[in-house]
């Protein structure tokens, strides 16, 4: 039987904010000093390497989600936006890619793309997504413009969600260490397997890993050469959007323009209400995204091989492999 976690990634609710580690505010040196990192290649220089050196250290070890305020995007076009926020999340760790033509800098904006279209996938709809976590050590999301009205943020801590479990479903705990099928997504078309298995939960050389990604479980489950889901397992992964969504378990926020959220995706899930958009295309929603693998990183379960690329601790690993890059 699993044990409970004790660790400082576990929380509940508004309890993060609390959280020493939650929120970090631009200040003037460190404004300065971001001028100065995207004149040059060279390292940031003392301020802004010990805030971003604490960051990455902190969503390892603590709570697994913080909040940088405060960086001036007003003035910013997209591409001088997209080349500071990579240049910024480089500091944490090695931006990985997002898709199989090698973005490293999402757009999360309604595309307006039909159910039915290929490319479509959750960032670029403005419908609810449910919890879950991305092919990657840490996610950040930098904030250029909001919506009309919705398109905020629930996070929760996962470790507590397994605490919860340990407490009321133990069967379902035990269920969730089991490896999952999951399908290859419609845009990871540089995935040679069609398919893979990992599990939710999964504890390695003492460090806890939570991986959820219910829509490519549930799509994998319905191919034809697959076995039906049981209902052990559909119940499972259904305790963990259950329990997520309870008062008191989860924390929302919604970005304003310049906050840098960021989640370490073994110990958190996130989740994005449905949005209004304003009719006008320069005020529309958009938020930029970076896939990150720091390299303070935790060793995970070698089941993690196939979609992660590597497992040991320290290692660049994630994202999807460029379409380019196959023999």
């Amino acid at each position: 039987m699993p044990a409970a976690i004790e660790s400082p990634c576990v929380w509940h609710g508004e309890e993060l904010f609390s959280r020493a580690d939650w929120l970090h505010q631009m200040n003037a040196t460190h404004l300065e000093q971001i001028e100065c990192l995207m004149e040059s290649n060279g390292k940031p220089i003392p301020e802004l390497a010990k805030l971003f050196s604490n960051i990455r250290h902190s969503l390892e070890n603590h709570s697994g989600a913080t909040l940088i305020r405060g960086l001036p995007v007003e003035t910013l076009d997209e591409d001088c936006a997209k080349a500071l926020f990579l240049k910024l999340a480089s500091q944490i760790g090695h931006p990985v890619s997002q898709s199989a033509d090698g973005e490293l800098v999402f757009s999360v904006r309604d595309a307006g793309y039909k159910e039915s279209d290929p490319r479509s996938r959750g960032p670029n709809t403005r419908k609810k997504l449910t919890f879950h976590s991305d092919r990657c050590d840490v996610i950040g999301f930098l904030c250029l413009r909001q919506a009309k009205s919705g398109g905020g943020n629930d996070l929760v801590s996962s470790a507590a969600i397994h605490n919860r479990l340990l407490q009321t479903r133990p069967e379902l705990l035990e269920e969730l260490y089991r490896p999952f099928y999951y399908k290859r997504h419609n845009v990871d078309a540089g995935n040679r397997l069609p398919y893979c298995r990992q599990p939710v939960f999964s504890f390695t050389q003492g460090k806890f890993s939570c991986n959820l990604l219910r829509v490519l479980i549930d799509r994998a489950y319905a191919l034809p050469e697959l076995p039906d889901m049981t209902d052990t397992q559909r119940e499972a992964l259904d305790a963990i959007e259950s329990l997520a969504t309870q008062p008191g378990m989860h924390a929302g926020i919604r970005q304003q323009p310049g906050d840098i959220l960021l989640m370490n995706n073994w110990v958190t899930l996130h989740r994005r209400s449905e949005f209004e958009d304003y009719c006008e295309p320069e005020r529309k929603r958009h938020i930029l995204r970076v896939w990150i693998s720091p390299p303070n990183n935790r060793s995970i379960d070698p089941l993690f091989m196939d979609n992660y690329g590597a497992v040991d601790a320290g290692s660049i690993r994630g994202g999807m492999t460029e379409a380019m890059n196959r023999d």
